[in-house]
């Protein structure tokens, strides 16, 4: 069984960000972005949202990277197509251990990925966010978050999540987010949060336009042979969960929202 962002991009999805397109432009809003500012997106799938940040902001350049060759081919397309091959850079690179130099980037953008590590390698990933942002530069994340304190219900949670994306899930609490932040050296941390929208039919609309979405839908049941399909059902409950943003700030001094 394919995982379940995987599944949804085989289906024709284009937004497999957990809060869609409200998640993302909360990033773009707090992001402080004009066309010299050099992003670097990190797990950037068919480059989606890098390209939306090129169209509004028109960046000069921008780095995108990821571990998926197939989703680098489908980048480097979507990249050709709307025309901007000389404003990016594609590499494939390791989140926890990114091939770029120290302080090199004014922003970096990563959603829907620190989710999927377990603890050591969060830490990892945004330690090296960290390494390569710029002083005063912005991290932003899109991520899932967790409301329940109790330990067996985070457990229950992470299991029942992971079982119906089929893919090892680790979401963490609004304390627990902002602890990895700050330890990683981040000094300011900005965050809201929503319900889910992947797989939320009005989210759906949102994302992906009326047609699309319909198209999205009937062929995923087309796919999986029939309309009451305990797994499909239990992968649109779990993507109404809750997701999460973060604005974090790399300076010297500290502040919270």
């Amino acid at each position: 069984m394919e995982a379940g962002h995987t599944f949804l991009a085989t289906l024709g999805k284009k937004r497999l960000r957990p809060g869609g397109k409200k998640g993302t432009k909360f990033l773009f809003k707090n992001a402080n972005i004009d066309s010299n500012t050099y992003v670097l997106e990190v797990a950037c799938n068919i480059a989606t949202s890098a390209i939306e940040l090129v169209k509004k902001y028109d960046l000069k350049k921008i780095v995108i990277c990821d571990l998926d060759d197939k989703a680098l081919e489908k980048a480097l397309e979507n990249v050709k197509k709307a025309g901007f091959e000389d404003r990016f850079t594609i590499v494939k690179a390791d989140a926890t251990n990114l091939p770029f130099e120290n302080e090199t980037f004014d922003v970096v953008i990563n959603e829907a990925m620190l989710t999927m590590l377990l603890s050591d390698k969060k830490e990892k990933a945004v330690s090296e966010y960290y390494r390569v942002l710029k002083n005063n530069g912005r991290l932003l994340t899109h991520d899932v978050l967790m409301f329940a304190e109790n330990i067996d219900i985070q457990k229950k949670i992470k299991a029942e999540l992971s079982r119906a994306i089929n893919v090892h899930v680790d979401p963490l609490t609004n304390s627990a987010w902002r602890e990895l932040f700050l330890n990683a050296g981040f000094k300011k941390v900005t965050n809201d949060f929503g319900k889910m929208t992947l797989m939320n039919p009005v989210g759906m609309i949102r994302d992906e336009g009326l047609l699309g979405a319909v198209k999205i839908i009937n062929k995923g049941l087309k796919k999986l042979g029939c309309v009451d399909n305990s797994w499909y059902l239990s992968v649109f409950q779990n993507f109404c969960n809750t997701f999460v943003f973060h604005k974090i700030i790399k300076s010297n001094f500290f502040y919270w929202f």
